[in-house]
């Protein structure tokens, strides 16, 4: 469990870290544009829980393909001879995170939203450590 939780934290760190990373670097403005309607449900206080079975269990699996990827790209970041270099690396590990999750068949939101959830309401987390 607490593994996961280690996971999903440094995801959606790196989930996060991408918009802000393009904006600052300007190399891809495109990722700016799609990222600006973007809103948080769990920091607006609507935070939805009753998520289906079929939703939980989409997301645990993009959950181990992200896991996967953040063991792929932690090493190469932190062995970055440059500070340009590992935000090209978090660029990349981003990339294919926002892959994984979408091949799940999620939204970032909806994926943010029950990596929140899980973090902050125990009803959701028992029912992802049920499915798991």
């Amino acid at each position: 469990m607490n593994k996961l939780l280690i996971s999903l934290t440094a995801s959606i760190a790196l989930l996060a870290a991408g918009p802000v990373l393009a904006q600052q670097s300007q190399q891809s403005p495109a990722m700016t544009g799609d990222s600006a309607g973007y809103s948080n449900p769990a920091a607006a206080g609507t935070q939805k829980t009753d998520y289906t079975d079929a939703e939980l269990k989409q997301f645990i699996g993009a959950q181990e393909g992200i896991t996967k990827v953040r063991e792929e790209y932690i090493e190469k970041i932190e062995s970055a001879d440059s500070q340009e270099k590992a935000q090209e690396l978090q660029m990349e590990a981003n990339d294919e995170m926002v892959s994984v999750i979408e091949d799940s068949g999620m939204d970032i939101p909806t994926y943010n939203a029950i990596a929140t959830a899980y973090s902050s309401e125990p009803k959701v987390r028992n029912r992802i450590e049920a499915l798991m």
